[in-house]
């Protein structure tokens, strides 16, 4: 079986070389995504077809640029791998640099639950706008 870091491993790879089938393939199909903020992405997101549209809705609002990366080692505990993560975007008259630690539980292979963090909320709801 895959281990809950291989499983995180595999969807940072894809997701900083932009390969999002693989970074969906590792979501369950019902997972659930905790955005934090109160901006139009925040929320509870129900089940991988909704968090690949919000994640294409943030590549839309971001023209295409928002990046984000791994910033040290994954860390492990049980099931639960959290990952210390900076993320950047741009967009006409506006830009973002953060940083963050995204925390992702994983069982029977499939990440099953996101619970993500932001060093400067406000910076993130100002970028991302209102609902």
């Amino acid at each position: 079986m895959t281990t809950p870091l291989a499983v995180v491993t595999t969807y940072f790879e894809a997701l900083e070389s932009g390969d999002f089938a693989t970074v969906s393939a590792q979501f369950a199909d019902d997972i659930v995504w905790h955005q934090p903020g109160a901006n139009r992405f925040s929320g509870v997101h129900h089940g991988s077809a909704a968090v690949g549209a919000m994640l294409v809705g943030m590549m839309e609002v971001s023209e295409g640029t928002f990046t984000l990366k791994r910033n040290a080692p994954l860390m492990l505990n049980g099931d639960i791998v959290a990952a210390p993560v900076h993320w950047t975007a741009k967009r006409s008259g506006a830009e973002m640099d953060g940083v963050g630690v995204d925390v992702m539980r994983v069982v029977g292979g499939k990440v099953v639950e996101v619970w993500l963090y932001t060093a400067d909320q406000p910076e993130e709801d100002a970028f991302w706008g209102k609902a």
